[in-house]
């Protein structure tokens, strides 16, 4: 028990955490959702990791993401993060890449061998470009749809896409896979919880983004640590 997963080896075995151990995930997006996803798959013990994510810190971060302190504000998500997973764990594998991607790159990007994906991307059309590349490759993945807007994390469910509701953003996404011929087989993270429309600011200033949406400061999280359990129990469970 001296051994820093021992007590994850308690819980899942030897096995399990040799599985995880040669995992590789892809984790898109640092955000609220997908800073906390991978950190607890780091915690778990996943072997290797690749992380995706053009931005930098800023101060509306804090609010919400594990990575966002006034100590490291306006410096790249990716490294902030790494530091920190290398922290938690020294031996940790990791490739960085530190850009907005457009829906071209996901194709050579998702052209090696990944054991499990997961979204946490908030801009529609990379959303789905990743989304329908991942399937067309035969990639496990788990998207987190809308965590904006809600309180009530005993609202929040996995699913299969097509069982999602109550998110406009699930059907959003929902709405684009179906003009690229896929209607299930996705697993989604998201929040039946109705959105208050007063929560939600039009603008102008946020790159790639139309609208604000308000948030609280562990619904994000509670959405990245299912998004996590996804990975985790499929990997243990193979």
């Amino acid at each position: 028990m001296n051994h820093w997963l021992g007590r994850t080896e308690l819980l899942i075995g030897e096995e399990g955490l040799m599985k995880l151990g040669k995992a590789h995930v892809l984790v898109a997006g640092l955000g609220g959702v997908g800073g906390y996803a991978a950190e607890q798959l780091c915690r778990a013990g996943i072997g290797e990791m690749t992380l995706i994510d053009g931005d930098v810190i800023n101060e509306t971060n804090r609010n919400r993401q594990i990575i966002a302190l006034s100590s490291t504000h306006c410096q790249p998500k990716t490294d902030v993060m790494a530091a920190r997973l290398k922290d938690i764990n020294p031996g940790i594998r990791l490739h960085l890449i530190s850009e907005y991607l457009k829906e071209e790159r996901f194709e050579a990007i998702l052209g090696q061998k990944f054991d499990y994906v997961i979204d946490a991307i908030d801009t529609l059309t990379p959303k789905v470009s990743l989304i329908e590349t991942a399937v067309k490759k035969g990639l496990k993945v788990v998207s987190s749809m809308g965590s904006g807007g809600r309180l009530d994390p005993s609202k929040v469910e996995i699913a299969d896409i097509a069982d999602s509701h109550h998110c406009r953003f699930a059907h959003m996404v929902r709405k684009y896979l179906h003009r690229r011929g896929i209607y299930k087989g996705i697993t989604v993270v998201y929040s039946s919880e109705s959105v208050d429309r007063k929560s939600i600011l039009e603008t102008s200033d946020e790159e790639n983004k139309r609208s604000v949406v308000g948030t609280i400061s562990y619904m994000p999280p509670v959405f990245g640590c299912y998004c996590a359990s996804v990975v985790i129990r499929a990997l243990i469970e193979a």
